[in-house]
């Protein structure tokens, strides 16, 4: 619930906060250290990993890529006067689609899937381990 009478006065960002896709970089990359960790036995299972490696790499490196080049070759009125912090980004409000979500729940919105797949891998990894290791 909102304990303010009305939420104004807060800013409003089109862009996710360079921390939102840090995490999301950490989490792509748990993925994959968890895949190599816990699913390579040897055999014919490191040529699969290695190409889900390599995409994950170049889904991750191909957006920060665009987004330096972005920031390089910006029009002068395009540059934002000073860097926002996280705690200023997730309490500000984030646009969608002509709608106005709340900064944090933007971020939990865009962390979730990843994070569901990153730990649910894991945990899939880890009962494979013990299940292997019993029989």
């Amino acid at each position: 619930m909102n304990r303010e009478p009305a939420s104004h006065n807060k800013p409003v960002f089109e862009e996710l906060h360079p921390r939102v896709f840090g995490f999301a970089a950490c989490l792509v990359a748990w993925f994959v250290v968890s895949a190599w960790v816990l699913f390579d036995r040897g055999g014919y299972v490191g040529l699969p990993l290695a190409f889900v490696t390599v995409l994950l790499s170049i889904a991750v490196a191909l957006p920060w890529i665009l987004s330096q080049t972005w920031r390089k070759h910006r029009t002068p009125y395009e540059v934002h006067p000073s860097t926002t912090t996280f705690r200023d980004w997730k309490a500000g409000e984030f646009s969608v689609w002509g709608a106005k979500l709340h900064g944090s729940h933007a971020a939990i919105d865009v962390l979730l899937p990843l994070m569901a797949v990153a730990f649910g891998l894991t945990a899939i990894g880890i009962v494979f381990a013990v299940v292997s290791a019993t029989t």
